[in-house]
């Protein structure tokens, strides 16, 4: 049976859990809801089911799986949370990045509800923009823990998601959402991290160009 007290007397809160990708963000969500199911506390996992890497199932790089719930529509969450057999003490979500804005009002609404709210997302997609959704949660999440991968070129820090075409940097007029892995992105620094046609702000250029001389 779950440990309804398992987290104090005051529950309800978000936890976002964010980076580029190969930081580790579901293998770090994985391994938060292992530590529930060890200490028998209830917990619901969920996708977006655009995401169609691995059906129905949450996958890490290490080779670690669990079973989750697909949805089209963040509503469907809810509804999944009231019809199972015991009220769920935490709900997980990965991938959220792909899912509807509608998302940061469920999490909200379950959290406000008394319900742990564990989210795994892309903070920023291959032109080193803000997905909306995340930059969302990371304002409404009491914590926020942030994921970095190795620099693929030189080994510093890789905050950035670089996606690849043909082993080369993709153009900043391709489309967002591309479902991949290694074989259409890799990580990067911010340094070795290109956007090709990306629009430049002229008076940032300048000031770059009179900073180096």
């Amino acid at each position: 049976m779950a440990k309804f007290n398992a987290f104090g007397k005051e529950k309800g809160w978000i936890e976002l859990i964010c980076g580029p990708m190969f930081a580790g963000k579901s293998e770090e969500l994985l391994r938060r809801l292992k530590r529930l199911e060890y200490a028998d506390v209830s917990f619901l996992l969920f996708k977006p089911s655009i995401d169609t890497r691995s059906k129905k199932v949450v996958a890490s790089r290490d080779g670690r799986n669990m079973s989750a719930i697909e949805f089209s529509d963040p509503y469907e969450i809810l509804e999944h949370v009231l019809n199972n057999i015991v009220h769920p003490q935490v709900v997980a979500i990965d991938e959220a990045q792909f899912a509807d804005p509608k998302i940061v009002k469920v999490c909200e609404g379950l959290a406000d509800s008394g319900v742990i709210v564990y989210v795994a997302a892309l903070d920023r997609d291959f032109k080193n923009e803000p997905f909306q959704v995340t930059a969302a949660l990371s304002c409404h999440a009491e914590h926020v823990t942030k994921l970095s991968a190795v620099c693929t070129e030189c080994g510093a820090p890789g905050t950035i998601t670089q996606r690849l075409i043909e082993n080369k940097p993709a153009s900043y007029n391709s489309p967002i959402i591309q479902i991949g892995n290694y074989e259409a992105y890799t990580v990067r620094c911010r340094h070795h991290h290109k956007v090709p046609n990306k629009p430049i702000d002229e008076k940032i250029k300048n000031f770059k160009t009179q900073y180096k001389k």
